[in-house]
């Protein structure tokens, strides 16, 4: 079985069927392996939700969810339950079916050969359809109070606990661990971390947030799909994490160099790894950063240049702005991206208004939710 046929089964029938999903079954927290989904997005998503709910509560939880094997335990019967109740045709669901079946495997060792077991779990990860069928395997999985929001990137999950609601963590943890369990999967608490978050508007202030739930830990700092996130949200530990990962790259380089490799494909390896990694979801996590955090990555971008691996170019800021323009031009004129419906319509008019670039409506800021934001910060770039 190709691999193009199984693209052409994920595009041109899974993609447009999650654009209209029953009502059991919800894609709009799932940010991977959708056609305008990313990291990035996901990144963007989470952060404007916890400063969102800090502008009304003292402090934010998000609990990072973590399955032992999440792929690898998917059970099919369970997942064709879900597919089954999309607006796919007969002939597809019959095909998807037929693509898990009648696996098998066996054991080979010291000459002797185990008899076949059927393989009833697990979904391929380097297929086309393995990781869309994750998705609409984890899509009936939502919180079980108003008020608190689950964001997905394929099985990494996110649980975010307003304040208000902090008696309900016990009860949204047990809940997903009931959902892993009927789904073949298991929550793995010693993996899981919980983070706190506090509004800005009461820092120094002597309110505590409640113990951390049990069997999960609480820390002061987390990865989230790869960008380090303290619990002060500001960006320091990632660009000094970034800068150390950096470092090591500048030394690959330097043994590149000493072997022979010319000036231009030194240079074309710099801009696919070090620029790639520190351009990584930068839209979602730069407004974060201090002025100081500006200064040392422009100090080591300056450096580069000093070696010969890049040209001399605009400062690092300059570079998360552009790239910050090219995420909303997405956003504002794709009405599928994953983001578009953070950005409410603006109502119709009978008086006229200085003319703007988008049609959207401004969020209003507060003290928690400002410029350090992607979305407050790209809708209003043109209103000032």
């Amino acid at each position: 079985m190709s691999r193009l046929t199984e693209r052409h089964v994920v595009r041109k029938f899974i993609y447009p069927a999650l654009q209209h999903p029953p009502h059991s079954l919800c894609f709009s927290d799932q940010y991977a392996f959708r056609p305008t989904g990313s990291t990035t997005a996901a990144l963007i998503a989470l952060f404007h939700t916890v400063c969102d709910m800090l502008s009304t509560n003292n402090f934010v939880y998000v609990i990072a969810l973590d399955y032992s094997k999440a792929f690898d335990t998917v059970r099919h019967a369970t997942l064709m339950d879900k597919m089954a109740q999309l607006t796919l045709p007969d002939e597809v669901y019959n095909w998807i079916r037929d693509f898990f079946n009648s696996h098998s495997h066996c054991t080979r060792f010291a000459g002797e050969v185990s008899s076949l077991v059927e393989i009833t779990a697990s979904v391929v990860q380097g297929s086309s359809l393995g990781p869309a069928s994750y998705i609409v395997n984890a899509a009936d999985l939502h919180p079980r109070h108003d008020g608190n929001v689950i964001i997905k990137f394929a099985d990494d999950t996110y649980l975010i606990i307003p304040a208000r609601n902090s008696h309900t963590r016990g009860d949204e943890v047990s809940h997903v661990k009931s959902w892993a369990s009927n789904n073949n999967l298991q929550l793995n608490c010693s993996k899981s971390h919980e983070i706190v978050f506090r509004s800005r508007r009461l820092r120094g202030k002597a309110d505590q947030p409640t113990p951390p739930c049990p069997d999960i830990k609480r820390v002061d700092k987390l990865t989230i799909l790869g960008v380090v996130v303290n619990n002060s949200l500001t960006a320091t530990d990632h660009v000094s994490s970034l800068l150390a990962s950096c470092s090591s790259l500048l030394y690959a380089l330097r043994v590149l160099r000493c072997h022979g490799l010319g000036d231009q494909s030194l240079k074309d390896v710099f801009n696919a790894t070090v620029i790639g990694k520190l351009m990584y979801s930068a839209p979602a996590w730069h407004g974060f950063c201090s002025a100081s955090d500006y200064v040392r990555l422009d100090s080591f971008l300056r450096r580069c240049v000093k070696l010969g691996y890049a040209e001399q170019s605009a400062t690092v800021i300059d570079m998360f702005l552009e790239a910050d323009d090219a995420l909303f031009r997405k956003i504002l004129y794709t009405e599928t991206h994953v983001l578009h419906s953070y950005l409410p319509d603006r109502p119709e008019l009978v008086y006229s208004l200085r003319t703007r670039s988008h049609n959207k409506s401004l969020i209003c800021k507060t003290s928690d939710l400002n410029d350090r934001n992607f979305l407050i910060r790209a809708i209003y770039k043109d209103c000032y």
